[in-house]
């Protein structure tokens, strides 16, 4: 069955927030996550309570961590990644711990000016952000969701004390992480996503539902943070989905005009772009643009994580001096290949199985009518 989990911000979101939800929606979870903040040598330095609390009249679940008292200072970004990547962490759950991390570092060095590796985070205590980042790493993994989403996020007012002075909510870290998310004004004061929280959903690069997704619930949680809201209950709300289908992906479209290539170019440069690693479709259809000259409307679908590579790709293959990014849902039927004389690929659909023989392996056989007849053959062939 595949899993989708849903995100519902209605106080907020931050690491420790992130940590309840989850563990009141999926229990079974808490052992191991124990396990990895063990192997991490994170609970030598931090004492994790994991409570059934009272939010506003709602039950919830509340993690606090406390910090020892004479636990050592792991301030800069270089010092973290040298501890997660000599932890005795599993590799998945290290990989993870370590790209949350790294998403904060890269937003602190674009708001201070500074490189990465010269990040000191002043905002987000050492020892409870390892815990809250490692743990989310944990839970993240082990739940094995197929996709995530999330609801628009409270923006909060007022400013909130750091240790570069006075800022506005959201903070600068928070903001940069926030930007492309849906998010609206409500009565809530205060900081309502923290920088750590504002990373995790960075990471999980959820498909944001205004009102919610649609599907068969067969889970809740409810997590509570450690901050009182007049008139609104400071809690992050996670809704577990089950269904026999496959639950959306997370994809990126990049979509870019060009007028100045011929189709002998445009051809050949998408031909080597469908090479690139993550990308799952690409083509063009032909248009009419500035002063009447006819271009060619490129888009291309490729994996969230291969993004980045894929623009510069881009850039490298076509003309193009600039391009759009956009983060949307793919949805896809299961399918399987089957192997004969010729090859077929069969989807499953809600109402019934369709197959279609591959049209590679029917390009020496001379006439359409023939290729239709041995492709009709090899489709019965698997019925």
């Amino acid at each position: 069955m595949a899993k989708h989990l849903h995100l519902d911000v209605t106080g907020g979101i931050a690491g420790d927030m992130f940590l309840s939800a989850m563990l009141s929606a999926c229990p079974e979870l808490r052992g191991a996550m124990l396990d990895d903040l063990r192997a991490a040598g994170v609970l030598e330095h931090v004492t994790l309570s994991i409570d059934t609390v009272r939010e506003k009249g709602f039950a919830a679940v509340r993690v606090k961590v406390t910090t020892a008292s004479d636990a050592p200072p792991t301030s800069q970004w270089r010092d973290i990644r040298a501890f997660i990547d000599g932890s005795g962490l599993d590799a998945p759950v290290k990989a993870r711990a370590l790209a949350i991390f790294a998403l904060l570092a890269e937003a602190e060095a674009t708001c201070h000016g500074v490189a990465p590796d010269d990040v000191h985070f002043h905002e987000i205590a050492d020892w409870d952000s390892l815990a809250d980042i490692i743990g989310a790493a944990s839970v993240i993994d082990r739940a094995g969701v197929e996709g995530w989403s999330v609801s628009a996020l409270p923006v909060g007012s007022g400013r909130v004390k750091t240790r570069h002075g006075i800022v506005p909510v959201p903070a600068p870290a928070t903001a940069e992480l926030l930007i492309g998310f849906e998010m609206f004004t409500d009565a809530g004061k205060g900081e309502r996503i923290t920088p750590t929280g504002a990373a995790i959903l960075r990471h999980l690069a959820p498909v944001q539902h205004l009102v919610g997704p649609r599907g068969r619930l067969s889970a809740t949680g409810t997590g509570a943070g450690q901050r009182q809201m007049e008139g609104i209950a400071n809690i992050l709300r996670v809704l577990v989905f089950e269904d026999g289908t496959r639950a959306p992906e997370t994809v990126s479209l990049i979509r870019f005009e060009v007028d100045d290539m011929t189709p002998e170019e445009i051809a050949v440069s998408l031909d080597r772009l469908r090479l690139t690693d993550g990308v799952l479709d690409a083509g063009y259809a032909t248009a009419f643009g500035k002063k009447g000259r006819a271009q060619f409307a490129v888009t291309i679908t490729v994996r969230t994580d291969a993004t980045a590579a894929l623009i510069e790709a881009c850039f490298a293959e076509t003309s193009t001096i600039g391009l759009r990014v956009q983060t949307v849902a793919r949805h896809v039927l299961p399918r399987r290949a089957d192997v004969g004389l010729t090859r077929t690929k069969t989807v499953e659909r809600p109402k019934g199985a369709t197959r279609k023989a591959e049209s590679d392996d029917l390009t020496g056989v001379p006439t359409l009518q023939a290729r239709r007849n041995l492709a009709r053959a090899a489709e019965a062939e698997h019925d």
